[in-house]
């Protein structure tokens, strides 16, 4: 197993986080980068390529199973002063039917590349079902992660590497089950 396109996707993601460091998640955020950074952009392209050899050809990204080979997730990087203080995790997801991952929420919010590896899969974000491009829960905000449509991968940066899975579903979100 090659090092260096997980070294090459780290490197492509530092000045990325630079320019989005300052920013908070949330809608203007997600709308931004759908914008500035949609599916065309040199950007998306070069993450998902990469994130997606990652996980498909070479087996570094995505490689520990949550709930068997269909929901797996892993940290590629460590937040430090290098990735400006974000962790970079990658989560693969397949099912055609609507699946739920791990409930989990977003202290410092989250920003999140949608690779799809099927072309029909879609991951749900606080906007809706979200095919190719971004997601971006804002701080505070917790959920599923959803899929649907077949399989895809989520290249998420974490401000300062905080996720909690240690937080209980509200009765809304247990009952939209």
């Amino acid at each position: 197993m090659s090092d260096d396109n997980r070294k090459a996707l780290i490197e492509r993601s530092i000045p990325f986080l630079a320019e989005v460091r300052n920013r908070t998640a949330g809608d203007d955020l997600e709308s931004w980068l759908n914008t500035a950074y949609g599916p065309d952009s040199e950007l998306y392209q070069d993450l998902a390529r990469l994130i997606t050899i990652g996980v498909l050809e070479e087996g570094w990204a995505a490689n520990v199973e949550v709930d068997g080979p269909r929901y797996r997730r892993s940290l590629i990087a460590e937040p430090s002063a290098q990735t400006h203080y974000f962790s970079i995790t990658a989560v693969y997801m397949n099912s055609v039917e609507r699946y739920r991952g791990q409930y989990h929420a977003h202290p410092y919010g989250e920003v999140n590349l949608v690779a799809p590896i099927d072309p029909q899969a879609q991951l749900a974000g606080p906007n809706g079902w979200q095919g190719p491009g971004w997601t971006a829960p804002a701080p505070g905000s917790h959920h599923y992660p959803e899929v649907r449509g077949g399989a895809l991968i989520a290249l998420f940066y974490l401000p300062a590497g905080r996720i909690s899975y240690d937080i209980r579903p509200s009765r809304s979100a247990t009952a939209a089950a």
